[in-house]
């Protein structure tokens, strides 16, 4: 199993998300907040398509690539799990460094907050990143499915339902 950048910003934000979409269990779907955010993206930079591109490699799809700078431009519709976001652009510059594409950076943009973050990878990060995916590994190939942990950011995730509705108990 080769870990790809939503299981990076999943392990992030909660491990039961993470186990529940490697194993199938998919939510976005049905989620208003995903399809805005795919609007967002769609929408935000049109001429972008014309001078960049997206890249899939190993696993990760890159929302663009400006090959000329190196840099990798990841857009979100909002940043209250900037920490997810900034993982999941750190990880996909080690992905590129992997395959020998050298000296880039990332640049998260948040278009409907007219804000970005520029993005770096340091050798601490690509350790830390080692650690992680064998943790994601872990999570993800067990035969259980790690506890629900009840946080701040349950109301806005798309498996919101599926972690808090209890089936009626049976007479």
């Amino acid at each position: 199993m080769t870990p790809t950048g939503t299981h990076f910003n999943y392990y992030q934000l909660c491990h039961r998300k993470l186990w529940l979409f490697a194993n199938g269990i998919n939510m976005e779907h049905t989620s208003d907040t995903v399809y805005d955010g795919k609007l967002i993206h769609e929408s935000s930079y049109p001429q972008r398509s014309e001078r960049m591109e997206e890249v899939a490699i190993e696993g990760i799809k890159v929302d663009y690539f400006d090959a000329k700078r190196r840099v990798i431009h990841e857009i979100k519709r909002s940043n209250k799990v900037e920490r997810a976001h900034e993982w999941q652009v750190k990880y996909y510059i080690y992905v590129f460094e992997r395959n020998a594409i050298e000296g880039c950076t990332g640049l998260l943009e948040y278009p409907t907050m007219r804000k970005t973050m520029p993005v770096v990878l340091t050798d601490d990060d690509r350790e830390e990143i080692r650690r992680m995916e064998g943790e994601i590994v872990d999570i993800v190939e067990s035969d259980v499915c790690p506890p629900l942990e009840k946080k701040r950011i349950c109301k806005s995730c798309s498996y919101y339902d599926f972690c808090f509705t209890t089936e009626p108990d049976e007479e």
